[in-house]
């Protein structure tokens, strides 16, 4: 099992959240930091993935949204309060240099992340990211950007939000006529973004075989204050 650092950020601006992987990930790519998990949530936005197309937006004028275009793979999707995104910042050639098998993992992680709320998630063949059956509702989006086999975004895991702007506002993910859902909507009542949490990185943990410890004040300090001096360029992006 190798140590790592997770970030609990809270509420961050995308383009924040953006700039900071790239921070991190020029230095896990230097070894000046082992593998990093950033969890966080976003006010409200719509991130364009590469294969994004014009189409997929139907955004009302008046809608109070940021709309970003990523270096991640995929097309559109939709982050608010409410949902908890997730952001590895990790070395692949710790973990098998095998982007299919990074993707797959992730999808065991956000698996087995629901299993403690009774929630019984899987893969639909044909289908991305992570779902519930009968009838199919999406629950968790995948989106990945590999440079030098490191990763940066992740996943978003709908906890407790509206999930009305992935279909009013979108066609999330490229998916015609897909309902989408939240743990708070399955379980009937509240849930709050720090109760998955603990859940996420323990599943994180298991899955990648790392030991969480929190990242050092000092050392978050240090990483806001440095400029990323790799600025990643497409390579591979994944969506699911």
């Amino acid at each position: 099992m190798r140590d790592a650092y997770v970030l609990n950020l809270g509420l961050v601006p995308y383009g924040e959240a953006w700039e900071l992987q790239r921070t991190v990930g020029a230095a896990v790519s230097r070894e000046a930091l082992p593998d990093m998990v950033l969890l966080l949530e976003h006010p409200p936005v719509v991130t364009l993935g590469r294969r994004t197309e014009p189409g997929e937006l139907h955004i009302p004028p008046d809608a109070e949204v940021e709309i970003v275009e990523t270096d991640r793979g995929g097309k559109s999707t939709y982050h608010g309060p409410g949902q908890l995104v997730c952001y590895p910042i990790f070395d692949l050639t710790r973990h098998g240099q095998d982007v299919k098998k990074y993707c797959r993992d992730l999808e065991e992680a956000l698996i087995r992340t629901l299993a403690p709320f009774g929630l019984e998630a899987t893969r639909i063949e044909g289908l991305t990211g992570i779902w519930l059956e009968r009838p199919p509702r999406k629950i968790a989006s995948i989106g990945i950007h590999i440079f030098k086999w490191i990763s940066t975004h992740g996943y978003a895991l709908n906890v407790d939000l509206d999930p009305a702007p992935f279909t009013d506002w979108i066609t999330a993910c490229g998916i015609e006529d897909a309902q989408f859902t939240t743990i708070a909507r399955e379980l009937g009542r509240p849930v709050a973004v720090g109760e998955v949490q603990p859940h996420a990185l323990a599943a994180l943990g298991e899955v990648f075989d790392l030991d969480f410890d929190e990242l050092p004040a000092e050392a978050f300090d240090m990483l806001r204050l440095a400029p990323a001096d790799e600025r990643p360029t497409q390579r591979a992006a994944v969506s699911k």
